[in-house]
């Protein structure tokens, strides 16, 4: 078989990090795991690098040259839909916390273990396969709210609702179990296929940021309740 066919049927990764050393080891562990890899060094370029290629999944520094990953992250998001993963080399959780309300979909810290990062990168490109309902449908309806797993859309009143590859997953899961108490443990486990440990707070940022695209209140919501010390409620008859 000619490898460039061959190639052009691996998924496709665009690493965005300035890092030389480091770009070319995650790129040859990738290529060794079959990706096809892209490097880009310059954030000044990210966005248009993101666009043009539309790679399976982005991996993005926080600190980069030209522009960070924040910037990138949020100018990006309205143009891609794909996984972004974002690296970030701060042990504060500010830097997780205002990536995935900027649209990462998840972040790996550094010094970057290889397993770790391939581990999540397949769980993220999971994520654009259909979801299983555990009642087995693949359309849920909420009064005005219409959640579609086979699309991986959301519209609310006949309207689409931009959601991120990972907020998409956590709507899916929370109307999936209307009616029953979600824990973070078990969310977590379903989601990302970790173990919650206490003190990660994506899932918190990624309700926060569901609420109001499904006209949730998010000083007293209706749809999607927090309950205190277990976890979240998807009300189906708010």
């Amino acid at each position: 078989m000619d490898d460039s066919l061959d190639s052009k049927h691996k998924d496709h990764v665009l690493i965005i990090e300035d890092d030389e050393r480091l770009a070319n080891l995650t790129r040859e562990y990738l290529e060794a795991n079959g990706f096809r890899v892209t490097l880009e060094a310059d954030g000044t370029h990210a966005v248009e690098r993101i666009v043009e290629l539309e790679p399976d999944i982005v991996i993005l520094d926080l600190m980069l040259p030209g522009e960070d990953g924040l910037s990138i992250c949020r100018r990006v998001r309205p143009q891609y839909a794909g996984p972004i993963l974002m690296l970030t080399a701060r042990t504060d959780d500010m830097d997780q916390v205002l990536g995935l309300e900027m649209g990462a979909d998840d972040y790996v810290p550094k010094p970057v273990q290889p397993r770790v990062l391939l581990a999540r990168m397949r769980a993220l490109m999971r994520r654009s396969e259909p979801m299983e309902s555990a009642s087995g449908a693949v359309r849920l309806t909420f009064d005005n709210l219409v959640i579609d797993s086979a699309t991986r859309e959301a519209w609310l009143e006949g309207e689409r609702i931009d959601l991120t590859s990972a907020e998409f997953d956590l709507l899916w899961l929370l109307a999936d179990n209307a009616g029953r108490v979600l824990t973070r443990e078990e969310i977590f486990s379903s989601l990302r296929g970790i173990k919650y440990d206490g003190q990660d707070r994506s899932i918190d940022v990624r309700v926060s940021r569901i609420r109001p695209k499904i006209g949730d209140d998010p000083n007293q919501p209706h749809r999607i309740k927090t309950v205190r010390s277990k976890g979240y409620l998807f009300v189906r008859d708010a």
